[in-house]
């Protein structure tokens, strides 16, 4: 009975510590990251998917980008317990230590690097490396700095489509994959936006100059949510103008791109929190819905 016992609370203790490691690793933002790879390693490719490279870019990627997102709970582990949203994350709660975080998150990245480097292509570890130095030394700092961090934060956040494009040809210099990248450049921004909207009070607690700063009657958070939904259209419609895509990508993420713009458009009008939850829960949608247009296009023509 007592070595059932003891059996017992050691698989427990595993499993927490294997969660809260899990967690460190912040899973729906390392899932977009690696479903963005996807849209753009397919996109990429031209005729027959290599589905071995595919597996390969899709692993490497998953590595470095859990690896990056744990390095930046690693950095903003003291502000994180400021707010109330964060206070129970692995770190901030002592569920982790520092220093097992940052050999943790170090091992993850540099592992992924070199995989990616090694199993897929240069070009395609370079624009990963790059799209962790990017979000790690500029973005996470400028969180504290300047409320310009959501426009440098988006790009870290759209580069993992050109990762993916880049895993499966070699090469950054391809129109389409820059259009996707265009794509998840503007839905980022008021995504980033409405959170910071809604969480305002706990960002300012924990000293995070988000945008819109200054702003008690959201305004300027109003203009930044509506203009890139609105460029998201011509952008959105330019795929299938370069014949990437059919109309059934068209169709739909027209309508979703729709659905977005009168959501922010409430926003615009009442500019509260009920409003700005609506974009924001929207916005969690929006890109997974264009990479599903995406993908029936590719599968059914």
């Amino acid at each position: 009975m007592d070595n059932t016992r003891i059996k017992s609370e050691s698989f427990s203790f595993w499993f927490e510590a294997a969660k809260d490691y899990y967690e460190l690793t912040k899973p729906g933002i390392t899932l977009s990251v690696v479903a963005s790879m996807l849209i753009g390693f397919i996109m990429g490719t031209a005729g027959s998917l290599n589905y071995v490279l595919m597996f390969h870019a899709l692993l490497g990627t998953y590595l470095i980008a859990a690896g990056t997102s744990a390095h930046n709970m690693f950095i903003e582990r003291g502000l994180d317990g400021l707010m109330h949203r964060t206070s129970k994350r692995p770190l901030p709660d002592a569920r982790i230590t520092s220093r097992n975080s940052l050999i943790f998150s170090s091992v993850l990245i540099f592992s992924g690097l070199f995989y990616l480097l090694a199993m897929v292509n240069i070009v395609a570890g370079i624009v990963s490396l790059v799209t962790t130095i990017i979000y790690l030394f500029a973005y996470t700092p400028l969180k504290r700095i300047s409320a310009l961090n959501v426009f440098v934060g988006a790009i870290p956040g759209a580069l993992p489509v050109v990762g993916g494009w880049a895993a499966a040809t070699g090469t950054v210099f391809e129109h389409g994959m820059w259009i996707l990248f265009g794509i998840v450049f503007c839905w980022q921004v008021p995504h980033v936006i409405a959170i910071a909207w809604v969480c305002r009070k706990d960002y300012e607690h924990a000293g995070f100059k988000m945008l819109p700063k200054n702003d008690p009657h959201g305004i300027k958070a109003s203009i930044w949510v509506i203009l890139p939904i609105l460029i998201l259209f011509p952008t959105v419609y330019k795929l299938f103008v370069m014949d990437l895509v059919s109309w059934i990508y068209l169709a739909g993420a027209m309508v979703t791109t729709a659905g977005f713009l009168w959501y922010g458009i409430k926003f615009t009008l009442k500019r509260d929190i009920s409003t700005a939850k609506g974009v924001m829960f929207y916005s969690f949608a929006y890109l997974p819905l264009v990479w599903i247009f995406i993908f029936a296009d590719w599968i059914i023509l």
